[in-house]
């Protein structure tokens, strides 16, 4: 009896977590955050930076897991060649000097993955206005920067530790709580045999039929029925149902690949509430990844795709369920989808 009374004391003394993190993502003036269900957050600043943009990362847990970058960029190429930005930056009008020996300097960026290096010149900044480059617009707003770390301060469970940002206390670091662990989902039959001409010919005859009886904004005669091997014993079909300026909405279904067909609906639904409040997932601009074996969608924000939500879903054996979700809410002409923050992963 005593050793159980001991046990129950000692995991009722460990930090407690959540089997995972509900996903974040909020906007500090001209601050971004994203939060994922690990509890990793990143941080950047928008707006019109012009294309210099300052990202920082860190980890969940008592180590000081953290990196930064500033660099000089976007998705449209600079007209000229410019210069090295290690020399060429400014606090508030005043050389920003990089002394420590930490700091790694490219043409067009500088980055540090020490923590004690980020967290000496994150104190060095945040009650300043603004970093800028000498001979040029570019320009890191740091109206935000100080909300916006308290926030990771909070979500981390930092807040009173030696190890946080703004709200630094006495705890140890071993009081902050680890990060939760990652989920799995096992892909079934992840290398199915592929489609023989037969099956694939009759399951776009069967896809053809379907689009004639099913309700869509899209003219018939646009639609595109589109079939991969999911497992040995079924396919996923998509059809093409509405579309826009940039971005197609599709109806997809499980379909058995021996006649007579039978087919059922696929329907996706996040496993957290997203920023829209809506769970349930349009397949806009689907696709299928047959080398991850991943049903993936693009919902793009406008046409350049610098904004917007990316998605990937694994089968289950029984349903998609979701191993990634990247989010970008603004549309600053700075990363594609593949570089959106994300908010959900799994193993």
């Amino acid at each position: 009896m005593y050793f159980r009374v001991l046990l129950f004391w000692v995991i009722g003394a460990l930090p407690v977590c959540a089997t995972w993190a509900a996903p974040a993502q909020q906007a500090f003036t001209d601050w971004q955050v994203t939060c994922n269900n690990q509890n990793f957050c990143v941080a950047r600043n928008t707006g019109q930076h012009f294309g210099l943009v300052m990202t920082l990362s860190r980890s969940a847990g008592a180590h000081t897991d953290a990196s930064l970058r500033i660099e000089l960029g976007g998705l449209e190429p600079h007209s000229t060649k410019p210069s090295p930005v290690a020399s060429r930056f400014l606090l508030d009008g005043q050389p920003l000097k990089l002394t420590s020996p930490r700091w790694r300097s490219e043409p067009l960026r500088v980055m540090t993955s020490d923590g004690a290096t980020v967290s000496a010149f994150l104190a060095h900044i945040q009650d300043a206005d603004a970093i800028t480059l000498t001979a040029g617009p570019q320009i890191i707003s740091l109206k935000g920067l100080k909300a916006a770390l308290l926030f990771i301060d909070d979500r981390q469970q930092r807040v009173g530790s030696q190890t946080a940002w703004i709200s630094k206390g006495n705890n140890p670091p071993l009081r902050v709580p680890p990060a939760p662990p990652l989920k799995e989902v096992v892909a079934v039959n992840p290398t199915p045999t592929p489609l023989s001409q037969t099956e694939r010919e009759d399951l776009l005859d069967y896809g053809n039929w379907k689009v004639s009886n099913i309700q869509c904004s899209l003219d018939p005669g646009r639609r595109e029925v589109r079939i991969w091997a999911l497992t040995d014993t079924k396919a996923l079909m998509a059809i093409s149902c509405e579309a826009g300026a940039y971005n197609t909405v599709d109806l997809a279904w499980l379909v058995s690949r021996r006649k007579p067909f039978s087919s059922h609906q696929v329907r996706l639904r996040l496993p957290f509430t997203p920023g829209s409040g809506d769970s349930n997932m349009e397949l806009m601009n689907a696709g299928f990844d047959e080398k991850n074996h991943e049903l993936t969608t693009l919902a793009k924000g406008r046409g350049l795709a610098d904004c917007g939500i990316q998605t990937r879903w694994r089968f289950d054996g029984q349903r998609f369920s979701l191993v990634r979700y990247a989010e970008e809410p603004s549309c600053d002409n700075w990363q594609g989808p593949d570089a959106w923050p994300t908010l959900w992963i799994t193993r």
